[in-house]
């Protein structure tokens, strides 16, 4: 049978590793298993998104547009305003905006989109450790991934002055997490523009994955976004610039697959064709969902209280056995682990019956070594109460001798 040739150089899920990992372990069957290892939202789903939604059931009878509901995408412009500091005019929802069914597909398809394979030796480059979803879009592009390393001598940040210049000369793609994931750290605005400098300077498309940025101490500064520091830096048509946000972590609606794509409006559209023929339009019902948990921010504040709630609490209960602090930004901790990190994760299943993610398993091996190694990453999703039983098991854990 004749195949994609590119299929065979995808690598293993983390998931599909973690399974692996934890085969034929019999966990304490008195413990109730506790998932700290995926970054799926818990929290309810906001009431005004799920009334909206069924008060829209009579769109399942109709067919939608690619490009979403008109009111849809002004909504989006109107949050991406207001949240990003732009001015009134800058974004335009005809031209700038486009939903997408998850920031997870459209990540994917983007890469589809704007390679050239044509050109020699396509790069696309990415943090690691990264979202494996834009490995894989790489490779099925006909690029070759290149890797940024960030460790806690970077501040866990994309260092572009680190990357041989005429890897940047290949570069088709950046895709970038702001803030990151796992470690939760933010590039400022400087930083941001540095980056946007750099693509115009060599050539290629910056994707900017910021699903993360709402979740962020009530206290502290919200992070920074592409589109902002695009505009104060003199870039009023967004150039080079695609930003990608999601419902999924903002407003606890995984299961929805709501997002947007906004930015330069020449990749907006080019994105557009191709997703006509990919078949990507949003349903009805969901984008009345979209268009509602957009206009509301009073859930999105209840969330990050949540959230404080529970770094809080687990942060106090791991004071003294692991080297811990509240990220800027995310529901993760990208935690230093004594030994190997496949081990401690193995043995932590095997006798507190908690999961967590091993930080080598969201990295690559590079010359640096893998900078995941000796990590975990734990999200901090589940009910406080769940993750509060976690800490202290894991506290139990490494107290007894990791």
């Amino acid at each position: 049978m004749i195949l994609n040739p590119d299929l065979d150089r995808l690598q293993p899920y983390p998931f599909q590793r973690l399974a692996a990992l934890k085969a034929g372990i019999t966990p304490p069957a008195e413990l109730e298993h506790i998932p700290l290892s995926i970054g799926e939202p818990r929290h309810p789903a906001p009431q005004v998104a799920v009334q909206a939604l069924q008060g829209a059931l009579d769109g399942l009878s109709r067919y939608p547009v690619t490009r979403g509901e008109e009111a849809l995408r002004e909504a989006i412009a109107a949050w991406a305003t207001r949240r990003f500091h732009l001015p009134q005019t800058a974004l335009d929802p005809g031209r700038h905006v486009l939903p997408v069914n998850g920031t997870r597909e459209a990540l994917f398809a983007l890469a589809q989109c704007v390679v050239d394979r044509n050109r020699p030796d396509p790069r696309v480059l990415m943090p690691n450790p990264f979202y494996q979803i834009y490995e894989g879009a790489a490779l099925l592009a006909g690029a070759r991934p290149a890797f940024m390393d960030l460790t806690a001598d970077n501040g866990f940040l994309p260092d572009p002055d680190a990357v041989d210049p005429e890897l940047w000369d290949r570069c088709q793609l950046l895709y970038l997490c702001n803030p990151g994931n796992p470690s939760g750290a933010v590039m400022d605005e400087a930083a941001l523009v540095r980056l946007l400098e750099r693509a115009h300077r060599h050539d290629f498309v910056i994707a900017a994955d910021e699903c993360y940025s709402e979740i962020h101490p009530r206290d502290g500064t919200p992070p920074p976004g592409m589109l902002g520091a695009a505009l104060r830096a003199g870039y009023d048509g967004f150039e080079r610039v695609l930003v990608f946000h999601s419902l999924s972590k903002r407003s606890n609606l995984p299961g929805l697959r709501s997002g947007f794509v906004a930015g330069d409006a020449r990749l907006v559209e080019a994105f557009h064709r191709y997703r006509t023929y990919h078949g990507c339009a949003m349903a009805p019902p969901a984008q009345a969902a979209s268009i509602a948990a957009w206009r509301d921010e009073a859930h999105v504040v209840e969330n990050q209280a949540l959230y404080d709630r529970k770094f809080r609490a687990v942060l106090e209960i791991l004071d003294g056995v692991l080297e811990l602090q509240r990220p800027a930004a995310g529901f993760y901790l990208w935690a230093p682990v004594p030994g190997d990190d496949t081990d401690f994760a193995r043995d932590l299943f095997a006798r507190e019956h908690v999961t967590v993610l091993p930080g080598s398993y969201l990295s690559r091996e590079t010359p640096g070594g893998n900078p995941g190694r000796g990590r975990v990453r734990m999200a901090l999703v589940a009910p406080l109460e769940d993750c509060v039983e976690a800490a202290q098991r894991m506290r139990r854990f490494l107290q007894a001798g990791a």
